[in-house]
């Protein structure tokens, strides 16, 4: 199977400038090489053949013929390679001479597109030898004996009849740097995969603009922008390039050959069917394309995508084990101070536009509430408020440890919480006995008498002190639907309803760590948080310990996490979420990703009636649940197809 998915190339071979002999046999070697590594495109700099700096050589009759000479050396050497190859050449055509991409495959020049942007300013003067191609009919131009009828325009899109998914359009550098570059036009045509053909020189501080500009087109196209960069090889009379060539996709960046780096090639594999998803759930991406007017009509010119069969062929992409958290250091800290910032403002705004006299918060010793409480403490810090009117009730019961009792105690103190202690065993043992229930039968009535009582205790102590219920519950519990209704599953604000169980867990580290200095107290309870096993807490313990352990019975929730992301970011199936399971070397065995993932989908679906009248609750990330916002789904849809499917 493929699952969409294409290996795509930046090459930035060794050239001599105007030596177009020698250039050739460098891309040769390129295409072969990349061909033994399973690339489906493999794209070069901006006038590759010749080289970029020839200046006023390329207006010599010798080069120009000399550069068709070696692209036709390049497509018969080549042409038992299957790859899509696009090369950079000047191209005389009656009386222009045009900067170009050439469009090769298995021997063929199948298309080529001129540069639509020619600069002439600062330290480029292409004017003084390229011309700008703005006809607006559809045109072939004779190439050789061997290509004489070859699409030449800037509308061409590359496509493959079998494969719908490989869309393909090319710009070539300053087109890029442009207001309105041509790969806006012709992404809204349908190409997902752009190329550009570069030779953009090296300056202080460019590098990052233009790792910025690649970035953004590529998240505003919703495509794959595969950016080749002219090297070092290139004359340095005037100038200096680096080959900084990057492979991003919507804005993120898969591979990056850094400037001035020795490596010749990068390699990254592109998802296009994610960005055939993420076009279709972004409405206002089609409605672009009322815009486009007096655009000259796409010429589609057929190719074959050579996608790769991942069961015989090593997959390179890397695959976050984790997606909701950032694997690097750094960027997990800059995330969790970010997310906790907007959860915190989100509660600020809700407690100044109710005029709280009081939040109230269950708090039970594990994850999820401690998180509830910090932010919550935070936000009452936003609004100038005295953190003793923010009510950190526990309330004790048949489950509960010693352990999550004694650091919900030393967590409400340590917050400056006003601490309240509500023991509600005889409340429940009194509701069994009114609905006549044995308490000796730990089934669901057993369970969920506790957790209703204890939310009826909190809404009743929130209107007594004028305040609200703050919600502890998370995304990860909200998808499953490990909540019981009308109890946890209720509040009047949840604060943790966009955040999956995995980020909670270093949300709350975030918060540890930074309270080693300031409140050691603090720090060391949270330490032991963290280290405390996921538990509603709902059986009795078994001598002391934690009996009832959340994972064992619905399964990890790193597992669950990474099936949420795929199937609600991107609506993939299941069979290539687990493909990406797979790659994502997470430590469960196939059998087990696969027995976890129905039991995901199983709850998913039949679980959606209480996302359906879930409490407001702010959105932090990319996947919300909300029925006001990004799910909307009928409580009584089938899981049937995606059953069958897993």
């Amino acid at each position: 199977m493929n699952y969409g998915f294409f290996r795509v190339c930046c090459c930035s071979p060794e050239i001599q400038v105007s030596n177009t002999e020698f250039n050739a046999k460098k891309i040769i070697e390129c295409v072969k090489t990349a061909s033994e590594k399973k690339a489906s495109i493999i794209v070069f700099p901006e006038l590759s053949v010749t080289g970029y700096t020839c200046h006023d050589l390329f207006l010599q009759k010798m080069l120009q013929d000399s550069a068709i000479n070696a692209i036709e050396e390049i497509c018969e050497k080549t042409k038992a390679f299957s790859p899509l190859i696009v090369i950079g050449s000047p191209f005389a055509l009656e009386n222009n001479l045009y900067n170009c991409a050439f469009a090769l495959q298995n021997g063929k020049i199948l298309s080529v597109i001129p540069k639509t942007f020619i600069p002439n300013y600062s330290e480029f003067y292409e004017k003084r030898y390229f011309s700008r191609y703005s006809q607006t009919e559809e045109k072939t131009v004779y190439i050789s004996e061997k290509n004489p009828s070859v699409p030449f325009g800037t509308n061409i899109i590359l496509c493959d009849k079998k494969n719908p998914l490989f869309s393909v359009s090319i710009e070539l550098c300053e087109d890029l740097w442009t207001v309105n570059p041509p790969s806006s036009t012709s992404s809204l045509n349908g190409s997902s995969i752009i190329l550009n053909l570069s030779a953009s020189n090296e300056i202080i501080g460019k590098a990052e603009y233009r790792k910025d500009l690649v970035k953004i087109q590529s998240a505003k196209t919703i495509s794959a922008y595969i950016y080749a960069n002219a090297g070092h090889d290139e004359s340095t009379q005037d100038l200096v390039f680096s080959g900084h060539s990057l492979i991003c996709e919507n804005g993120t960046i898969l591979a990056e050959k850094e400037p001035f780096s020795k490596e010749t090639m990068i390699f990254a594999e592109i998802d296009a069917e994610r960005l055939f998803q993420e076009r279709r759930k972004t409405t206002t991406y089609s409605q672009s394309k009322e815009n486009l007017k007096n655009v000259l009509p796409v010429k589609k010119v057929f190719v074959n995508s050579n996608p790769i069969d991942y069961a015989k062929e090593t997959f390179i992409r890397k695959i976050p084990s984790h997606p909701f958290v950032p694997e690097n250091n750094e960027k997990r800290f800059i995330r969790a101070k970010e997310v906790i910032t907007l959860q915190a403002e989100g509660l600020r705004k809700r407690l100044l536009h109710t005029k709280c006299q009081s939040a109230v918060i269950g708090l039970s010793g594990g994850l999820d509430s401690t998180l509830a409480l910090l932010i919550t403490a935070k936000a009452f810090d936003l609004c100038s408020l005295e953190r003793n009117k923010i009510k950190a009730v526990t309330l004790p019961c048949f489950g509960t440890t010693s352990r999550t009792y004694t650091n919900a105690v030393n967590l409400a103190k340590a917050t400056g919480s006003d601490l309240i202690e509500i023991n509600i065993e005889k409340s429940v043992r009194q509701h069994f006995k009114d609905i006549g229930h044995d308490e000796n039968i730990h089934d669901t009535t057993y369970e969920n008498c506790q957790a209703r009582e204890r939310t009826q205790v909190l809404m009743d102590i929130a209107n007594k002190t004028g305040g609200i219920v703050i919600g502890t519950g998370d995304l990860s519990e909200l998808a499953l639907g490990w909540c019981t209704y009308n109890a946890d599953q209720m509040s009047m604000y949840g604060v943790n309803s966009s955040i999956p169980k995995t980020l909670v867990r270093h949300l709350v580290c975030f918060f540890m760590e930074e309270a080693k200095n300031s409140n050691k107290k603090l720090s060391d309870i949270l330490k032991d948080i963290l280290d405390t096993p996921v538990s509603p807490e709902l059986l009795p313990p078994e001598n002391g310990i934690i009996s009832q352990k959340t994972e064992d019975l619905v399964g990890p929730y790193e597992l669950h996490d990474f099936y949420l992301y795929y199937t609600l970011r991107f609506g993939f199936s299941p069979e290539k979420i687990l493909f990406l399971a797979e790659k994502a070397e997470l430590p469960y065995s196939k059998e087990e990703k696969i027995k976890w993932m129905k039991i995901f989908y199983k709850r998913f679906f039949s679980q959606q009636f209480k996302r359906s009248c879930m409490p407001d609750g702010a959105k932090v990330g990319t996947v919300n649940l909300s029925p006001r916002g990004d799910w909307r789904m009928p409580s009584d849809a089938s899981s049937n197809i995606w059953l069958q499917n897993i």
